[in-house]
């Protein structure tokens, strides 16, 4: 029953997706012949060209915007935007706002470096959500101008990263959200709602065998993870092979040796696992799979790149304590 509830929220999901974009594709009809633009600050809306009219609301960058129009006041330019704000997937609703703003905070199509500036903003803003303390909404805020770089500058030597980025983005925020989801500790991925993967694989078909298409394809992984082990074997057997599969079809990608330490910690797991069952074969024969995994993977660790060095000193701990016989997972907490 909870496949088939599952199935029935994507199917509304998409459909409420689809009628958005229906609605979304009117107001672009009526504003054709407008620029596309976006702003790299939360700017307010005001009726008039001046600081002092009447406010209608707040614009939050990485907006998707028209330029309706341009005008100088008191020698400060000012642009007249039209943009879609408050989409909302589960009540089918979107609201569009017109007014001026300055037009120092709005970039376009035209902008010369448009894409450069709005990379810098959604790095500075995702630089802010990752900060304790940091701005609200600061992911989402990079998501929006992320994607906006693709969606503006498509030929842009950014456009590809920036893709991933929005992608990627959007695939956390709702990663953690099903995490704090009772069914996330459900043994079989089946039983929990998948994250929507459609902006990966965008990325995936856009820009293929790019380091982009290679991410993306690692992150896709997580749908088919169990949340639970349940002390089973089942899982750790399959995501071993998920992981050892993703790193035979992708040997460039930056998670290469990522991809076998987790192939091979799922292997050391096993080696316990087998071990309490008395299946001593099945044990050493895991413990030699995971060490072969984590030698491949030490070797090809990128050292010259902070992010990706310490697979190296990981791998190499963890072939030590399969060495030396410390159990590298604990199978009696991990049936509780």
């Amino acid at each position: 029953m909870a496949c088939s509830l599952n199935k029935v929220n994507m199917f509304t999901k998409k459909r409420a997706l689809l009628m958005l974009c229906v609605a979304l594709a009117a107001t672009a009809a009526l504003a054709a012949d407008k620029e596309h633009g976006t702003v790299i600050s939360e700017v307010t809306l005001f009726v008039t060209p001046d600081p002092q009219a009447q406010k209608l609301g707040r614009v939050t960058r990485g907006r998707d915007i028209f330029l309706m129009d341009h005008t100088t006041v008191d020698n400060k330019p000012w642009d007249h935007l039209l943009a879609v704000v408050d989409v909302d997937l589960e009540r089918e609703t979107m609201r569009e706002i017109s007014g001026w703003v300055p037009a120092s905070v709005v970039v376009t199509t035209s902008t010369p470096n448009g894409d450069q500036i709005i990379y810098g903003e959604a790095v500075d803003s995702e630089n802010q959500a990752e900060q304790r303390g940091g701005r609200k909404n600061a992911a989402q805020d990079a998501m929006r101008l992320y994607y906006r770089l693709y969606e503006y500058f498509p030929s842009s030597p950014l456009a590809g990263e920036a893709l991933w980025r929005a992608a990627d983005i959007r695939w956390q925020l709702e990663k953690s959200d099903i995490r704090l989801r009772p069914s996330s500790r459900e043994m079989s991925p089946d039983m929990r709602t998948p994250m929507d993967d459609q902006n990966l694989r965008l990325v995936m078909k856009k820009f293929p065998h790019t380091q982009w298409a290679d991410l993306a394809a690692f992150n896709l992984i997580d749908n088919k993870l169990c949340g639970s082990w349940k002390g089973e074997t089942k899982c750790p057997e399959k995501e071993s092979e998920l992981y050892e599969k993703y790193a035979r079809e992708h040997p460039q990608s930056p998670k290469f040796a990522e991809a076998l330490f987790n192939a091979a910690w799922r292997q050391g797991a096993l080696v316990e696992m087998y071990r309490t069952q008395h299946e001593q074969d099945k044990s050493e024969k895991a413990r030699k799979k995971a060490m072969e995994l984590a030698q491949e993977g030490a070797g090809r660790s990128n050292e010259s790149d902070p992010k990706l060095a310490d697979w190296k000193p990981r791998a190499i701990e963890f072939m030590y304590s399969l060495q030396q016989g410390i159990p590298t997972y604990d199978a009696e907490a991990d049936r509780k």
